[in-house]
């Protein structure tokens, strides 16, 4: 009997990626479960700022754009992974708020993600593995990423 029936991957693009998709591969195949992988685009809308503007919308990229810019990373190291047809969901908005309210809305039972262990003043900031851990219902698995 599988342990895990839905298993979400939260990735960015960056080099630790492949570590999280390794592992969740890795949990797919002993479990015999369904992966989707999910990237979060944290974007700047318009801010206002006292009287001016830190980012006005002639200066913001439509979320089409957006989402082709990481659509080719993202499917270029799921092919070297061998993980291809494998379900990328791609949401705007701050990435632990979007990784649970997806997680919760899918019935996701394990959450694969990266965690730099981080100490400090960088842990005092927050972390995405650290709130998805405290917010999420399901498992949270946080991957060690060495930089």
């Amino acid at each position: 009997m599988s342990t895990y029936s839905n298993i979400l991957a939260a990735i960015d693009l960056t080099d630790s990626a492949e570590q999280i998709l390794r592992k969740a591969q890795e949990l797919v195949l002993s479990n015999k479960t369904v992966l989707t992988v999910i990237h979060t685009i944290d974007y700047l809308p318009y801010m206002g700022f006292g009287e001016t503007a830190l980012i006005t919308p002639t200066y913001t990229i439509p979320n089409e754009e957006l989402i082709n810019n990481a659509k080719a990373p993202i499917e270029q190291l799921l092919k070297k992974l061998n993980m291809q047809g494998t379900n990328v969901v791609y949401e705007f908005g701050n990435a632990a708020n979007e990784i649970v309210q997806y997680a919760k809305e899918n019935k996701v039972d394990l959450i694969v993600l990266g965690s730099h262990g981080r100490h400090g003043v960088k842990l005092l900031l927050g972390s995405t593995a650290n709130a998805v851990l405290h917010h999420a219902d399901c498992d949270v698995l946080a991957v060690r990423i060495f930089d």
